[in-house]
């Protein structure tokens, strides 16, 4: 049955980028609009006694044709063979191992942070965020068999998203659209954020539901990259969520890895820091507390854990040196 949902996806994600990737604006974000619209006028006639069971049955009507075609497009595809399963090493995660980990991706991120561009307060800055969406494109074919056998279409479906004002104070960074097949990013963050985003966002136009699955089919997109931007965004997300993962247990470790950050990461970190520190408030409250029930309610982790992508990454990094030494071995 999955498998029937998984193919039916390649042929409406193809047409649905044919039809909508050419459109300047975000043709997905209209379409929630539209759909608030509707719903709200609904809502207000139910307060009219006249109209309230047809109102009703409008909202009930327009609710349940939503949701369908949210299941047909996409809710099947959180039921797919999870990723960890594919990989010839399953160990579980430990501090130790990210310890190891965030120490090598900490002295990537200094090495790829000195060859990118910054702007006049010497903050990370996109040059060519065209060349950016390109190369996440191309990279979709490059993955790994065995984790991907999904269909790039080469399309660029990447959209500013409409919402970017209100995207700011609820802590959604993109999202993908699967009535349209569009990826939307938010277009104010921070520039250290937009690339790895983009990929992550890329990650679910291949197929990829679950959202810990994008972030690791994100980091297999821009970790070997060529273009910098995207590699330096992908190797600081990649070291975050390390750390992140390593902080409960051993708190001072965390704190000697941020002293150790580069002069031009600590501006890029500062930046990053002042950007969610002035758009904290209730609405980020509440929109984290319903993605993590959303995710929970599709057989995922909560939004703030980051386990699962630490437990892709530290097995697939196993996997690799398998491999390297195998080959050694042969030559």
């Amino acid at each position: 049955m999955i498998s029937f949902f998984e193919s039916f996806f390649e042929i409406q994600k193809k047409v649905h980028q044919i039809i909508f990737s050419w459109i300047p604006f975000s043709f997905g974000d209209v379409i929630y609009i539209l759909l608030g619209i509707f719903l709200l006028y609904f809502i207000i006639k139910t307060f009219k006694k006249r109209s309230r069971s047809t109102s009703l049955l409008s909202i009930l009507i327009i609710i349940n044709i939503f949701y369908f075609a949210y299941q047909i497009f996409w809710g099947m595809l959180y039921f797919q063979t999870p990723i960890i399963k594919k990989l010839s090493s399953q160990d579980e995660p430990t501090v130790e191992k990210a310890k190891i980990l965030a120490l090598q991706y900490l002295e990537k991120c200094k090495e790829t942070r000195k060859l990118v561009h910054e702007d006049k307060n010497g903050i990370f800055v996109i040059k060519d965020l065209k060349s950016v969406q390109q190369e996440i494109l191309s990279q979709q074919s490059k993955l790994p068999k065995y984790i991907s056998d999904k269909n790039a279409t080469h399309i660029n479906s990447f959209k500013p998203s409409i919402f970017k004002n209100v995207m700011n104070f609820t802590g959604i960074l993109g999202y993908y659209n699967p009535f349209t097949a569009e990826s939307q990013y938010n277009s104010q963050l921070p520039n250290t954020y937009v690339p790895f985003t983009s990929a992550h966002e890329s990650s679910h136009q291949l197929g990829f539901a679950r959202e810990q699955e994008a972030n690791f089919v994100g980091y297999l997109i821009g970790i070997n990259s060529k273009n910098l931007d995207l590699r330096y965004s992908t190797e600081y997300f990649t070291l975050k969520s390390l750390l992140n993962f390593i902080v409960e247990e051993d708190q001072e470790f965390v704190k000697k890895a941020l002293k150790n950050y580069s002069i031009e990461m600590k501006r890029d970190r500062a930046y990053e820091k002042n950007f969610v520190l002035k758009h904290q408030g209730w609405l980020d409250d509440f929109f984290g507390f319903t993605n993590n029930l959303f995710l929970k309610s599709n057989q995922q982790e909560g939004s703030v854990t980051y386990s699962y992508f630490i437990d892709l990454l530290l097995n697939y990094e196993k996997v690799q040196k398998t491999k390297e030494s195998y080959q050694a071995i042969r030559f």
